[in-house]
């Protein structure tokens, strides 16, 4: 039993020591970063530049481009860009070649994303799925092809931002489809990639406060929803199911956001400068204690809890 604790302890130890070696000589890496508008992008962006990496940061609007640009220094350098747009992502990842020319690309973080309205799913219709899959999933696939052979060139990270959502569906809507997806996208490229030594890296966060998850939002989207509902669908429902599911989020939001959003940046950072990054980052007390966990129990306490 003694051999067998201090084994256990020997190889933690091991894992650990692994965990924190560095890729050296990082400064000057070129980076590539969607959705840095607000959130984790934006925080993301700053951080990285102040840590040395050329940041290409890509918002998807002019304001949002502006405002990032006045507090970072001279050598992060903006792009609008629309990941629902083809030949938007083609013209940028054309202009990110020929900034990078024959160094390649060191790093992609996937970011952008939205929430769309999470509904159940006979209040919806198909373009309320569509946007989510489009941005989250679509456009995440259309900027990791056309950026793929820069990232080669560097054998460089790719990161994923998908969420506890995709392991766990705890609402209808195109949201959580959209991660689930991103989570097989990044398995199989993660196992493409392996031969020319591109590590691929998902990082899954719990509920965070940032403009994708704000409650006020999200129950507003849906009560725009709820009011142009049939009548038979909301005779279905009952008058009072708005007020109580609404009162019930709100209660699951206080007691599982985490309200400062570095750990995800800090996930992103190990991703990229870690000699072996993680194939998988769990962000959150809510998404260690509770969403993760639970996606790995029967379905039945899953659905009895839920």
């Amino acid at each position: 039993y003694i051999l067998l604790f201090l084994g256990i302890i020997s190889l933690w130890w091991h894992w650990r020591a692994r965990d924190r070696m560095k890729v050296t000589n990082l400064t000057g890496k070129y980076i590539f970063i969607t959705g840095c508008d607000t959130g984790f992008g934006n925080m993301a962006a700053k951080i990285f530049d102040k840590k040395g990496f050329r940041v290409f940061a890509s918002c998807l609007t002019e304001t949002g481009a502006k405002e990032l640009k006045a507090v970072t220094s001279k050598q992060l350098q903006t792009v609008l860009l629309d990941v629902r747009d083809s030949d938007s992502i083609k013209k940028v990842a054309a202009w990110v070649k020929a900034e990078v020319q024959s160094e390649g690309l060191w790093g992609l973080v996937n970011n952008a994303g939205i929430m769309g309205p999470p509904a159940p799913t006979d209040w919806l219709d198909i373009e309320h799925f569509r946007e989510p899959i489009e941005v989250n999933l679509i456009g995440l696939i259309n900027v990791t092809i056309n950026m793929l052979p820069l990232i080669k060139k560097a054998k460089g990270r790719i990161v994923n931002v998908s969420s506890v959502g995709g392991r766990l569906a705890f609402s209808g809507g195109g949201y959580f489809p959209s991660k689930f997806g991103v989570e097989g996208f990044n398995d199989s490229l993660r196992r493409d990639m392996k031969a020319f030594g591109v590590k691929v890296c998902c990082i899954r966060p719990g509920l965070f406060k940032t403009g994708l998850s704000n409650p006020a939002k999200i129950m507003k989207e849906k009560e725009v929803i709820w009011n142009k509902l049939p009548p038979d669908i909301k005779k279905q429902y009952g008058e009072e199911y708005f007020q109580k599911d609404a009162a019930k989020k709100e209660k699951l939001s206080k007691i599982c956001l985490n309200k400062d959003i570095s750990p995800v940046v800090q996930c992103m950072e190990h991703a990229l400068t870690s000699l072996h990054p993680r194939a998988h980052y769990i962000v959150g007390q809510d998404a260690k204690l509770f969403w993760n966990p639970l996606s790995r129990m029967p379905v039945f306490i899953q659905d009895f809890l839920l």
